[in-house]
């Protein structure tokens, strides 16, 4: 008899069923999502030593930011548990909290929701010196709103419209913009949840919605898919990361930031280029997503 990872729950309907036995029967140190280039997660041992490699590199990043009056903008988009949170977190782990900071914006109030869309993500940029890093962003209207049934077809449209627009005028006032799609395979996706669903510390993190949105993968793609085809743009392009491996998508994306600014005393040997099979462009990964 096959020993199974997780118990039959109500968590599972709607989930195809090949999907629900695959994650069901599968060992935990195995990548069981599609196509993914490694086929176990991680070494711990390895993982944390790079991290700390990693963050060393960030706080001479963030200084450097302080220094010459900086604003960065990291946009955290992706499927639920796709890793976007837990990469933040990494993120900010040894950085000052006064010069870098986590937005993550709940539901509007009545007020914000008779605003201009991006009104109230406005007052959360950063100023000279800054770092804003954004657990979701104004790109819920991209993806999850239209999915869920929480704006109308033409207020998604005009989102479409006017996105690539408004980060026009971030990017043209010299804000440095980065916009992370972290990609997880259904079966990862499927994991995860069934994870936090008999984990106590992490069962807030499975709401109705999440579990609602686990039945609707076939219109998140077809949202997301229409998202990249219009805000991918050249002034603000999407960087895909594959997160089906929580700590190669972590240590990929520092190191994606890291490569690509001119910061002081930094270590080449560390802040090398991200792994092309983890990270890349929409064009490059889009058969992954």
């Amino acid at each position: 008899m096959v020993k199974r990872l997780f118990e039959p729950s109500e968590l599972d309907n709607g989930v195809p069923e090949h999907i629900v036995e695959k994650v069901s029967t599968s060992k935990k140190k195995q990548i069981i999502g599609p196509q993914y280039p490694y086929e176990t997660k991680m070494d711990t041992e390895q993982y944390e030593k790079e991290k700390a490699e990693l963050q060393v590199e960030l706080l001479k990043l963030q200084k450097w930011v302080g220094d010459t009056g900086q604003r960065i903008v990291m946009i955290f988009e992706g499927r639920d548990a796709g890793g976007k949170g837990g990469t933040i977190k990494r993120f900010m782990e040894h950085m000052n909290p006064r010069q870098a900071h986590v937005i993550a914006l709940t539901v509007p109030s009545i007020r914000e929701q008779g605003q201009w869309y991006f009104q109230r993500y406005v007052a959360t940029l950063p100023t000279k010196g800054e770092m804003a890093l954004y657990d979701r962003s104004w790109y819920n209207r991209g993806v999850v709103e239209p999915v869920m049934g929480f704006c109308t077809p033409e207020q998604h449209k005009l989102f479409l419209k006017q996105a690539p627009v408004f980060e026009k005028m971030l990017t043209d006032d010299g804000i440095i913009l980065y916009k992370f799609w972290f990609s997880v395979s259904r079966e990862e996706q499927f994991r995860r949840f069934k994870s936090r669903e008999t984990d106590k510390l992490k069962q807030w993190k499975l709401s109705p919605v999440d579990q609602d949105g686990l039945k609707r993968w076939d219109e998140f793609t077809e949202a997301k898919n229409k998202m990249f085809e219009k805000t991918d743009v050249d002034w603000a392009p999407w960087t895909v990361i594959r997160s089906d491996g929580k700590k190669r998508a972590r240590l990929n994306c520092m190191r994606y930031v890291l490569n690509s600014l001119p910061y002081e005393g930094k270590d080449k040997k560390i802040a090398v280029p991200p792994d092309p099979q983890i990270v890349g462009s929409v064009k490059e990964m889009y058969k992954f997503t």
